[in-house]
C-alpha cells in the first residue's frame, strides 16, 4: 500500500549573513540546502523544498514561503516545532501547515513586501551592521519619498533590473513604495506583485542618490522610460535588504505578471 503524499507549506525567517542566498549552489552553503538536509534527516526521506523567493547572498527574510512534499505521518503543523530543534539559530520556521497538492508559492497571485534599511548617521552602529546599510552622508528623506511615488503602478522596470536577467517580461506592478525615517534608520518599503533580479536593491541605490541630491525626484519618470540599467542608480548592498513577507490573494483580487 502506497503512502499518501502531502504538501507542506512553511514560512521561513532567516538572517542571510552567513549564506550564499536561498537557492542551492556549488560555491557555498544556502538556506535551501540547510532546510533540505535537516528535513530529510527529520522525516527519514529525501526532501527538496521550493521557495517563493530566491533571495540573494546576504539578504534576510522574515517571511519567505517554501513547500515540500512528504509521506511522513507527522502532522504538518508539528513539523515546524521539530525542525526548529535541528536548525541553526539564524534560520527559524515560523509556521508549517498542509496545503493542497497543487498549491505552489511561485504561481499564486501574491503581494511581496521588501524593506531596505539605511543607517544614516555620522558613525557606524555595530549592533546594526548586519541588517542595515551604513551611509554617513545626510539624506533628504522628503525628496526620497517624492521620488518613490513615481515607482508606484504598473511600469516596465528594465532600468531597475540587473543586466542579463532572464525573464519573459520586465513589467511589474508596485502597489506601494514609501520612505520613512525613525531615529537614524531610513526604511524604503516596497510592495509589489513580483520583483526582477536586484530590483529592490537598485531602487534603493537610486533613491539614495535622490536623497543625496545627485538625482531629482522627477527624474524617476525618465529613468523608467529609458528602459536602460545605466540610467538608474547603483545596486545597494545586499545586507540592507529584508524580505518582510508574502500575502497570497484570491484570483479575483489581484493581477500578476508572475513572481521571481
Amino acid at each position: 500500500m502506497e503512502k499518501e503524499v502531502k504538501r507542506v507549506k512553511m514560512i521561513v525567517a532567516y538572517d542571510g549573513t552567513n549564506y550564499k542566498g536561498w537557492q542551492v549552489q556549488p560555491n557555498g552553503i544556502t538556506i535551501e540546502e540547510v532546510l533540505n538536509r535537516h528535513l530529510s534527516s527529520l522525516l527519514g526521506e529525501e526532501i527538496t523544498v521550493t521557495g517563493a523567493s530566491r533571495t540573494d547572498s546576504g539578504v534576510h527574510s522574515l517571511g519567505n514561503v517554501a513547500i515540500f512534499d512528504t509521506t511522513t505521518r507527522m502532522p504538518a503543523d508539528k513539523i515546524s516545532f521539530a525542525l526548529n530543534q535541528r536548525l541553526p539559530e539564524d534560520i527559524v520556521v515560523q509556521d508549517s501547515c498542509e496545503v493542497p497538492a497543487d498549491w505552489h508559492p511561485r504561481y499564486q497571485n501574491s503581494r511581496k513586501t521588501y524593506e531596505y534599511r539605511i543607517l544614516n548617521r555620522t558613525f557606524r552602529m555595530p549592533t546594526r551592521r548586519l541588517d542595515t546599510y551604513f551611509y554617513h552622508h545626510s539624506l533628504d528623506v522628503e525628496k526620497m519619498s517624492r521620488a518613490a511615488v513615481y515607482l508606484e503602478g504598473e511600469h516596465d522596470f528594465k532600468s531597475f533590473c540587473a543586466v542579463n536577467a532572464q525573464v519573459k517580461t520586465t513589467v511589474r506592478t508596485i502597489y506601494a513604495c514609501s520612505v520613512t525615517k525613525a531615529d537614524d534608520i531610513i526604511t524604503i518599503r516596497v510592495t509589489g506583485n513580483g520583483f526582477l533580479y536586484n530590483m529592490v536593491r537598485i531602487i534603493a541605490g537610486t533613491l539614495i542618490q535622490v536623497g543625496g541630491g545627485q538625482i531629482e525626484p522627477e527624474q524617476i519618470e525618465q529613468i523608467l522610460a529609458a528602459r536602460d540599467r545605466e540610467a538608474a542608480g547603483p545596486t545597494a548592498p545586499a545586507h540592507g535588504l529584508t524580505m518582510m513577507g508574502i500575502e497570497y490573494m484570491e484570483e479575483k483580487d489581484i493581477d500578476t505578471q508572475g513572481v521571481v
